[in-house]
């Protein structure tokens, strides 16, 4: 069935015991990303959605219980003059994980059929393309035994109104709006139009696209570091690593156990 984001609207609020629940989950990807690391399994976790849609939200308590050593977050913004040289996958190449590492990105390759699309940034003939060299780029993560989860935060737009009215109230918001947040907003019905073809062309058995419902933001935190976890989990044996005799042997005899 094809991807509506009509669909994604509902907005419900969390039923749950939000903190415990919260807990729970970082707790378990905590353990998750050390299966990770012993078993030498690399992963993207990559967000797309809305301006103020709660991406940064999501990411930051995703990635709470995290060793920084193995995994980094990527930002990514308009290409710079080098990146614009190459071909638009050659900055997010650059960027995969090494085994045992998880990358998370916070927008994305899909940059070219969205804002260089919408905005004109980039060729019909540039972006068209776009698709089949995104699926083939996607492709190629996973053949490589990459786990690859995709998520798309949907908000109303009456929702993205409040929270952009709220940036405005709160002074230490303000660094986080900026004229392309209204600039956006006037090409919603572009960006949607976009959207959709984007999933309609790129939601596939080896990748698929996950929305998640972002109205609420504690529910659509639970959903989505739900969704990562069963995920990351899919892709890696989750098997506490053994402990070195050798390691043992001197611990008992240090510690005197």
């Amino acid at each position: 069935m094809p991807i509506d984001l009509a669909h994604y609207e509902a907005g419900d609020a969390y039923d749950g015991k939000y903190k415990r629940d919260l807990a729970k989950l970082q707790n378990r990807l905590e353990h998750i990303q050390v299966a990770h690391i012993v078993n030498k399994r690399p992963a993207v976790v990559m967000f797309e959605g809305w301006d103020a849609a709660g991406k940064g939200g999501i990411i930051q308590r995703l990635s709470a219980e995290w060793d920084p050593r193995t995994y980094r977050v990527w930002p990514i913004a308009a290409p710079s003059a080098d990146e614009k040289a190459h071909h638009f996958l050659w900055r997010f190449w650059k960027r995969l994980p090494a085994d045992g590492n998880i990358a998370v990105f916070d927008r994305s390759w899909y940059g070219r059929v969205l804002v260089e699309r919408v905005e004109e940034f980039a060729t019909r003939r540039e972006w068209e393309r776009g698709y089949d060299a995104i699926n083939a780029f996607e492709a190629g993560l996973i053949e490589n035994d990459t786990t690859l989860i995709k998520i798309f935060v949907h908000i109303t737009q009456a929702e993205q109104d409040r929270r952009l009215e709220a940036r405005l109230r709160d002074p230490w918001k303000h660094w986080k709006t900026g004229l392309d947040d209204y600039h956006n907003r006037s090409r919603r019905e572009d960006y949607l139009a976009a959207m959709h073809e984007m999933f309609a062309r790129t939601d596939t058995a080896a990748a698929p696209w996950i929305v998640i419902d972002g109205n609420d933001k504690k529910a659509a935190r639970i959903a989505a570091l739900t969704v990562v976890a069963d995920r990351l989990e899919g892709g890696v044996a989750m098997v506490p690593p053994p402990l070195d005799p050798a390691v043992l042997k001197v611990a008992k005899k240090a510690l005197e156990l």
